[in-house]
């Protein structure tokens, strides 16, 4: 078996075409010829097989046997910690950058609608680009540090504040947010 699996593998693998050319003649030739350019390696390796004595040894007689193969430790897969693998598209900073940034613009809008009555479109002319800004360095600079380190969110999610739940706000104050902006234009005033 193992030698005409050799020898159809060195026809196929011929460098001449094997069995691909139409002017095979005699299949004596295939099968005689050797082809240099293929090698075959076996290896193998013996499980190690357990043998019960027939009378109960004691371990101050016999060291402990190791065993033969212990498998390679489970180790956890390598993050990336590049700036353009961290903002990818795929990445997981936009995201949470973006879904954190969306609560806390929507509680400030809210909030300050609240308070002085004052619709979004307002609040971003009377000054709320420069709270924008400030807070977009601060959020962002805040979530990218530990990126930086190798550390994700879902890493240190457990309980009920998972990284899950924290993605799921930040979409819905996204909508939120957008809802609030289109709402108080269609309206022409603020919501509350």
């Amino acid at each position: 078996m193992a030698t005409a699996s050799f020898s159809m593998l060195s026809v196929f693998a011929a460098p001449s075409g094997g069995l691909g050319s139409r002017n095979i003649r005699n299949t004596n030739q295939i099968f005689s010829s050797r082809n240099p350019l293929v090698g075959v390696r076996c290896m193998a390796q013996d499980d190690p097989i357990k043998e019960e004595s027939p009378l109960p040894s004691t371990s101050a007689t016999q060291p402990p046997q190791t065993p033969l193969y212990s498998p390679p430790p489970l180790s956890k897969p390598k993050v990336s910690t590049k700036f353009g693998d961290l903002l990818a598209f795929s990445g997981p900073a936009p995201e949470r950058i973006n879904g954190r940034l969306a609560m806390v613009g929507f509680v400030a809008a809210i909030a300050v609608e609240l308070s002085k009555g004052e619709n979004v479109f307002a609040q971003i002319s009377n000054g709320g680009v420069g709270w924008f800004l400030g807070t977009t360095a601060l959020l962002t600079l805040a979530s990218m540090v530990p990126l930086f380190k190798g550390v994700r969110a879902e890493s240190k999610s457990k309980g009920f504040m998972t990284s899950d739940a924290e993605l799921w706000n930040g979409r819905f104050a996204m909508l939120g947010l957008v809802a609030l902006a289109f709402t108080e234009y269609v309206k022409g005033g603020t919501l509350v």
